[in-house]
């Protein structure tokens, strides 16, 4: 019982980390709109992709192969190649994820997410609808003051040439 409590509080520590933000909208192009059955994602994503993608789930903090990546170039949704972030907008957050400070114009769609107990704003990819992550109101203040926190798995980097 004691372990289920701690597990518990590490777990919710970790999706409440910085919590606070606020409600975006954002006029997106439907014009390049990916629309794939279920089927199809699973035959084209890894296991992992589609659980992050597809049935909105989180990978593990400082797991994930972007959260301390800093190469030039960007950041493409790896589900729909959809160009999501310049490395210019990669910050170290110390969250364990990695994190950018703004989005691509017109990239980027935004939803309430009340999921446990919580109020957070989703982040997802406007061309496949795909989840990346949430933003908060924690970046850094010299810029934006915003953080997308960003599932590594949902990303694809593309090198500057």
């Amino acid at each position: 019982m004691k372990k289920t409590i701690i597990l518990l509080s590490f777990l919710v520590l970790s999706l409440t980390s910085c919590q606070s933000q606020e409600k975006k909208t954002e006029k997106v192009s439907t014009k390049n709109k990916i629309s794939k059955t279920d089927a199809q994602w699973k035959a084209k994503l890894t296991p992992e992709q589609y659980e992050v993608l597809r049935k909105k789930g989180t990978e593990a903090s400082f797991s994930g192969k972007y959260w301390n990546h800093f190469e030039k170039g960007y950041y493409a949704c790896v589900a729909c190649n959809n160009p999501l972030f310049t490395s210019d907008a990669k910050f170290n957050s110390e969250c364990g994820w990695p994190s950018f400070d703004q989005a691509i114009e017109g990239s980027i769609i935004y939803k309430t997410d009340s999921s446990f107990g919580m109020q957070r704003t989703e982040v997802m990819c406007a061309n496949c609808s795909g989840h990346l992550g949430h933003i908060f109101d924690d970046g850094p203040a010299e810029t934006t003051g915003k953080r997308f926190c960003t599932n590594s798995v949902s990303i694809i980097f593309i090198p500057k040439k």
